[in-house]
């Protein structure tokens, strides 16, 4: 049993300046934006129970995330739209929301923690740390922002293109997901640069641009 995140690294490098915990959310759905999120806690005010967003419910996500909001020195979200998901690729679509989430902080960090091995470009020093949401709290109060933004996101979604369940699996690989695309073929957020989606729907007719685009980039 793991004792989860601490503030180990934050602490290593602190002789810095301020460092940020950065995390992604929505690299592995079929639709929707990829999105990001800095944050740089505050040592002397830290939110209990900041772990890997996957292991939290979502009342306790949703919890955390005003916690987080209220405590925290900065914090900053970020998205890559469909659009620039199919025009950049994946990963470098996850390095623009990225950037944009650091870009969205109050105050400029000195060295970002980022989940994972890809040491994306970003406007400071990154140290890469693999299961970094389960061992950097800051890292962990990032995937949480990250992933109840997405969601949020998402369920909005749902409204404005229903019958795709949006809501409920937001945007992945779902059984139920699969079949609205085979009825109904897809909506302008679906990633139609996506192997699964292009199997998909091989016969499917042109997709009109995304009306939701302009609203995810930042002003």
């Amino acid at each position: 049993m793991t004792a989860g995140p601490d503030m180990v690294l934050e602490k290593a490098y602190a002789s810095l300046g301020l460092i940020c915990g950065v995390d992604e959310a929505g690299r592995g759905p079929w639709a929707g934006p990829v999105g990001a999120a800095a944050v740089i806690l505050n040592p002397d005010q830290i939110p209990k129970g900041l772990d890997d967003s996957k292991k939290l419910s979502h009342a306790r996500r949703c919890a955390l995330e005003v916690e987080i909001k209220a405590m925290a020195l900065a914090f900053g979200v970020g998205f890559a739209t469909v659009e620039e998901i199919a025009e950049l690729n994946i990963l470098h679509a996850t390095g623009l929301a990225m950037r944009r989430a650091i870009a969205a902080l109050s105050v400029e960090p000195a060295y970002a923690l980022v989940d994972g091995i890809y040491a994306f470009k970003l406007p400071c020093p990154v140290k890469t740390v693999i299961g970094g949401d389960g061992k950097s709290k800051s890292i962990a109060a990032a995937s949480i922002l990250a992933k109840v933004a997405r969601d949020r996101l998402m369920e909005a979604m749902d409204s404005q293109y229903p019958g795709y369940d949006f809501a409920r699996h937001k945007g992945y690989g779902a059984p139920a997901h699969i079949a609205a695309l085979k009825t109904m073929g897809p909506c302008p957020e679906h990633r139609m640069s996506w192997a699964p989606i292009k199997l998909l729907l091989k016969d499917a007719g042109p997709v009109e641009t995304s009306a939701t685009a302009s609203a995810l980039k930042p002003r």
